[in-house]
């Protein structure tokens, strides 16, 4: 691993040609397939993971080996909200590309836990530029800020695009609004390669089951296999733009190697509802489903007149 003195007489040319790439956030869903993406190219991975008194390491252990082998994963114990920790990890690892996937990304929890929220999602954004910063690095790595189509909140144009203005309706998509404009503040400020990228949803096998798609697929499956009886949910209108993980970490990752740091919004463009999903996920098990009744009442029935879906308000 290189030091800082090693590095500092290198050109940009031969620092960005180390090809060293440190994820936040890479036990999650797009942190895994990113690490995946990353290793594929040639790049040495790092991750930061948060200590605690179990692994979840899940969707990465096919990636990972004993530190000893000279992988192309190593794993770091650090935290969003401890600036200390950041700088001795940048410092170390001497990234040529930063991706900041770290979040608190539930919207509903964040009216729960706004500030905790807030001090991940909005300060920690900060914490991780001032690190770069603090490290000499400003204009040496290339930083990849993750941005969410929960800015838009109160949508004031269809479709939105990398111009539309931000309305943010929970503490969640607030704390990234403040992460968003930061990152621009800091590529203006101090000449950082900087750039948000705004997705829209996007799912895969490791989505957690806490989301809509994934609480869908794995209730489809345990109510064919007997072992549940039925599925509950918010608005079944409610309309998503669902792209796959695989393809949106391609899009960061491609973000980052343009020839100038700018904001871009990635979405498939087709928009389509909570319903639909769960009548195709429904179908795959060969289970048609029919609608009755309306609003919090409506109830979704299978062809053995078994009621497979209900209506939560809580879930809206």
């Amino acid at each position: 691993m290189s030091s800082l003195l090693e590095v500092a007489n290198l050109s940009p040319e031969e620092y960005r040609n180390r090809k060293v790439a440190l994820i936040t956030g890479i036990t999650g869903q797009d942190g895994s397939y990113l690490a995946e993406l990353l290793i594929e190219k040639g790049y040495q991975v790092h991750g930061i993971i948060r200590r605690s008194s179990s692994f979840n390491t899940g969707r990465i252990e096919h990636l990972y080996k004993d530190a000893h082998e000279n992988p192309k994963m190593r794993l770091h114990h650090g935290d969003l909200t401890d600036s200390t920790c950041l700088v001795h990890i940048i410092s170390k690892v001497l990234p040529t590309e930063i991706y900041n996937l770290g979040a608190q990304s539930h919207v509903k929890v964040s009216f729960d836990m706004s500030e905790y929220t807030a001090d991940v999602d909005a300060v920690g954004t900060l914490r991780l530029l001032d690190a770069i910063r603090t490290c000499g690095l400003a204009e040496r790595v290339r930083f990849y800020q993750a941005s969410t189509s929960e800015l838009y909140g109160l949508v004031q144009e269809v479709p939105q695009s990398e111009t539309t203005p931000f309305y943010p309706r929970s503490p969640y998509g607030v704390a990234k609004m403040y992460a968003y404009w930061i990152t621009v503040n800091y590529r203006e400020a101090y000449n950082m390669y900087a750039c948000n990228g705004i997705l829209f949803n996007h799912e895969s096998p490791r989505r957690g089951r806490t989301f809509v798609t994934r609480k869908i697929t794995c209730a489809v499956a345990s109510i064919k296999l007997g072992k549940q009886e039925c599925l509950y949910l918010g608005n079944l209108d409610a309309k998503r733009d669902w792209g796959h993980a695989r393809d949106y970490v391609e899009g960061m990752w491609r973000m980052l190697q343009q020839d100038k740091p700018e904001d871009f919004v990635l979405a498939t463009g087709e928009m389509h509802t909570v319903r639909e999903f769960v009548e195709k996920a429904f179908a795959v098990t060969r289970t048609t489903i029919r609608w009755e009744g309306e609003g919090e009442n409506e109830v979704g029935i299978d062809h053995e007149g078994k009621i497979r879906v209900r209506v939560d308000p809580a879930y809206y």
